[in-house]
């Protein structure tokens, strides 16, 4: 098991936006928010830039938990599994743990892992985009609802890592957060 959790973390080290940037002759991390993210390919290097890499990001979060489900480890080990290539993603080593914000790879993860919570979570974030005009506050509208289904139907203590995962990528998206809060609630 230990050694399917540290595949995972390294596949999490995949930056799709950093070889994009790489392709393109640019490097993302001397750009704008240098995040190595979906939303900051494609500020800096347009709309197809932004579908790849989220595609690329969300497809290493639905590889880990494929690779698990092939092997019939149980839901919790797949879920740690989720929590180490998000990790992987938010952290790379040989970035000097400098990577993305991880909503890709959580959405890839939650797709596959759960995909009615995932179905719940995607719901929200339509539902309150219109309202608060911000990718950043739906998340956070569309995460409450991940963690209250869960907890409604009681597999929390199965996908715990997830919310882990949840808590750091808040954490990552602390300065979005309060400048999102800010801009629509003055």
């Amino acid at each position: 098991m230990i050694v399917y959790w540290l595949v995972s973390y390294l596949i999490g080290n995949f930056l799709t936006a950093w070889w994009i940037g790489k392709w393109k002759g640019v490097d993302l991390r001397q750009q704008r928010s240098g995040n190595l993210g979906a939303r900051n390919a494609g500020a800096i290097l347009g709309k197809s830039a932004f579908v790849l890499t989220f595609l690329g990001d969300a497809g290493k979060g639905a590889l880990v938990v494929w690779i698990g489900f092939f092997f019939n480890f149980s839901i919790w080990a797949i879920a740690v599994a989720g929590l180490a290539v998000i990790l992987g993603h938010l952290f790379p080593f040989w970035l000097k743990y400098r990577g993305g914000k991880g909503i890709a790879a959580f959405v890839g993860v939650t797709f596959c892992l759960t995909p009615d919570l995932f179905l719940v979570m995607f719901i929200l974030f339509l539902a309150f985009y219109p309202w608060f005009k911000s990718a950043t506050l739906s998340m956070l509208a569309s995460f409450t609802g991940f963690v209250a289904m869960a907890l409604l139907l009681q597999v929390w203590f199965v996908i715990w890592p997830l919310f882990i995962a949840i808590i750091v990528i808040v954490i990552k998206h602390k300065s979005d957060i309060q400048k999102s809060f800010n801009s629509r609630f003055r």
